[in-house]
């Protein structure tokens, strides 16, 4: 596998060794070890989910402000524009991104630590999105940011019209958002 630390250090690309043949591909999709020495980490996943989502649909950028979750986020099918956002207070890379795009062709994975706000916008037709969480849902803590935050300023792909659920357009700008210490 190789991993890639990415501008926010604690964020790492992990792109899997895939081995193909006109019969198809195989991979290992996660191993505990393996990530564990990727990510520098001793995290364990306790929840696993799926979602699926039409083109143009930007779900984030989300977090729960207790309980904090990791992830591990890959898609299956389709491709989307994945983001990470540092909302650790203490942090040198506070208030900073790093996105990268993820597809069912490029079997890339993302770790997105605890203390970030997560958030991905749907390039393909549709994409099923699959990861891996450090803590259970909890919905009383969970929090939202802006996508289009003036103050983040992310780059969202040009030419995507965003499909937002009523929650996340009510998401709060980041100078007022809960953030961690």
């Amino acid at each position: 596998m190789k991993v890639t630390r990415l501008a926010i250090p604690d964020v790492v690309l992990i792109e899997p060794k895939v081995f193909g043949d006109a019969r198809g591909f195989f991979f290992e999709s996660f191993n505990q070890k393996a990530f564990n020495e990727a990510t520098g980490t001793n995290h364990q996943f306790v929840q696993d989910n799926h979602s699926r989502s039409s083109k143009g649909v930007l779900r984030g950028l989300h977090y729960q402000i207790q309980q904090p979750q990791g992830k591990l986020v890959r898609v299956v099918r389709g491709a989307v524009f994945d983001v990470a956002v540092d909302i650790r207070k203490s942090s040198p890379t506070f208030g900073q991104w790093v996105a990268e795009e993820l597809s069912e062709d490029n079997h890339r994975q993302l770790w997105v630590p605890p203390g970030f706000a997560h958030g991905f916008v749907v390039l393909s037709d549709t994409a099923e999105f699959l990861y891996k969480t450090t803590d259970y849902y909890a919905p009383a803590h969970e929090r939202c940011i802006l996508w289009n935050d003036e103050t983040l300023a992310i780059h969202w792909p040009a030419g995507i019209q965003p499909i937002l659920s009523a929650k996340d357009a009510q998401g709060k700008a980041f100078v007022d958002a809960e953030v961690f210490a």
